[in-house]
C-alpha cells in the first residue's frame, strides 16, 4: 500500500512539474507571438509613414557612410543631423538650413521599402546592414542603391518566427517584390533566381546586370550552414533573364 501511495504522490509531482511546463511553453509562445506581431506592425507602420513623407516631398536619401544616433521612435530629422552626400544637398553642401529630412526607423536611417505580397512583407530597407541595424530591419550590404542600375544587395535576418527574410526561400521564378526609395519611385521586380550558397560566397555581388536594375536578398538558411539567396530584375527588363 506505501508503494502504491509513493507512486501515486510520483505521479502527481510529474504531472505537476509537467502542467508547469507547459503553461511556461504556451506563455512563452504567446509572448513570443505578439512580440513578433507588434514588430511587424511596427514595420508596416514605417512603411506606410515613408509613403507620406515622400508624397509631401521632404525626404532624401542619405549618401554614404551617414551615421544616426539610436533613438527609440520613428523621427523625421533634419539633413544637418546626418552626415549626407555632398551631391545630395541643394547647393553641393551640407546646408544647416535645408528643409529637407531622412526618414528613421528606431534611429537608423531609411532608404526606402520593401514589400513581398506573397509572403506577407513589409519593411524599412535600412542603409546599412550591420549587428545593430540587422534587429531591427534589412538593410543594403553592396550595390548602387535602391532602383538604382546595377545589382543591390539587401540582407536580412532569418529568425525561423515569419519575421525579416524568414520566408523568402518560399520565393519562385515570376514572384514580385516592390521597391520603394526617396525618389517617389515603386519599382517591381520580379524573381527569376532562388538558390543556397555559402555563407562566405559574395560572388554574386558584383555580377554584370546589362543595364538593368537588380537587387538580391539574402539570408542564412534554418541551420544557419549556408545562405538563400533572391535574384530578381526589374519587370520591365525580365525578358533579359528569360521570363
Amino acid at each position: 500500500m506505501n508503494d502504491k501511495k509513493k507512486i501515486n504522490k510520483i505521479l502527481t509531482i510529474v504531472i505537476i512539474i509537467t502542467a508547469v511546463l507547459i503553461a511556461i511553453l504556451i506563455g512563452f509562445w504567446i509572448f513570443q507571438t505578439a512580440k513578433d506581431n507588434a514588430e511587424q506592425q511596427d514595420a508596416a507602420t514605417a512603411v506606410n509613414e515613408f509613403q507620406n513623407q515622400i508624397d509631401t516631398g521632404d525626404l532624401i536619401g542619405p549618401g554614404g557612410g551617414s551615421q544616426t544616433t539610436n533613438t527609440t521612435d520613428n523621427t523625421v530629422i533634419d539633413l544637418n543631423l546626418i552626415n549626407l552626400d555632398p551631391a545630395l544637398t541643394d547647393n553641393g553642401n551640407n546646408t544647416r538650413g535645408s528643409s529637407k529630412k531622412v526618414q528613421l526607423y528606431k534611429g537608423f536611417v531609411m532608404l526606402g521599402t520593401i514589400e513581398i505580397p506573397k509572403i506577407n512583407l513589409s519593411y524599412p530597407v535600412l542603409d546599412r546592414a550591420d549587428a545593430a541595424s540587422m534587429e531591427v530591419a534589412p538593410g543594403v550590404v553592396y550595390g548602387p542603391g535602391l532602383n538604382k542600375v546595377g545589382n543591390t544587395v539587401i540582407a536580412g535576418h532569418n529568425y525561423r518566427n515569419r519575421t525579416f527574410f524568414s520566408k523568402i526561400n518560399q520565393l519562385k521564378s515570376g514572384d514580385s517584390i516592390y521597391i520603394t526609395d526617396t525618389d517617389k519611385k515603386k519599382v517591381e521586380y520580379i524573381v527569376y533566381r532562388v538558390y543556397q550558397t555559402g555563407s562566405e560566397d559574395n560572388s554574386y555581388w558584383d555580377r554584370d546586370t546589362r543595364g538593368a536594375m537588380e537587387i538580391s536578398l539574402s539570408t542564412c538558411t534554418d541551420d544557419v550552414q549556408a545562405r538563400t539567396i533572391v535574384w530578381a530584375i526589374e519587370k520591365d527588363k525580365r525578358g533579359q533573364v528569360g521570363l
